[in-house]
C-alpha cells in the first residue's frame, strides 16, 4: 500500500473510532445530546448588557463648570482613546477609554464610585453611537447614579469652549 493510501485509511479508521466513542458516550449519559436537532438552534442571541438610563446635557451645562469639577461635585470622564485624551480634554477630566467589545473593568467602576462626586458627566466622540453615551449607560447599569453624557461629544465641547 502506498503512503497516501495508508494516510487516508488511517484517517478513516480514526474518524470512525472517534465517532463510535462519541456516540457510545452520548448514549450512556442520562440526557445525551440529540443526534438530530429537534428544533433550530438560536445562533443570533443578544448578549445581556447591563445598560442604564442616562440624561443628555449640553456642552454649555453648568455641571461642566470648573467650580463644580474642582469642588468634586462633578466627575468628568473622557471616553475617548488615550491619544485623543492627551491631545485635548477638559481640565479636571479623567480618561476611561470606552471599548464597544470589552465591558468596563470592576476596578474602574470602583474608582468612579469612590470619587463621591454628586454628578458624573461623560463625553465621547459624538458619533452615532456616541462612545460617551454608551460608557455612561454602562456605568449607570453597573450602579453609578446621577450620570449624564454630553450631546455632541468632544467636538461640541471644543466648539462651546473655543478649544481651550
Amino acid at each position: 500500500m502506498t503512503g497516501w493510501k495508508r494516510i487516508v485509511r488511517d484517517a478513516i479508521v480514526v474518524a470512525a473510532a472517534s465517532a463510535a466513542v462519541g456516540i457510545l458516550f452520548n448514549l450512556a449519559r442520562e440526557e445525551g445530546i440529540p443526534l438530530v436537532a429537534e428544533s433550530p438552534y438560536e445562533i443570533f442571541v443578544p448578549c445581556p448588557e447591563p445598560l442604564g438610563e442616562v440624561d443628555a446635557v449640553l456642552p454649555t451645562s453648568g455641571l461642566l463648570d470648573q467650580v463644580e469639577i474642582r469642588a468634586g461635585r462633578t466627575l468628568v470622564i473622557d471616553a475617548g482613546s488615550s491619544s485623543d485624551f492627551s491631545s485635548w480634554h477638559l481640565r479636571g477630566a479623567i480618561n476611561i477609554p470606552f471599548d464597544y467589545i470589552e465591558p468596563v473593568a470592576d476596578q474602574v467602576i470602583r474608582r468612579v464610585a469612590s470619587s463621591r462626586a454628586r454628578h458624573v458627566v461623560v463625553y465621547g466622540d459624538g458619533a452615532d453611537p456616541d462612545s460617551g453615551r454608551e460608557l455612561a449607560r454602562e456605568l449607570a447599569g453597573r450602579g453609578i447614579s446621577n450620570i449624564a453624557f454630553v450631546e455632541g461629544g468632544v467636538q461640541a465641547l471644543k466648539s462651546a469652549r473655543g478649544a481651550e
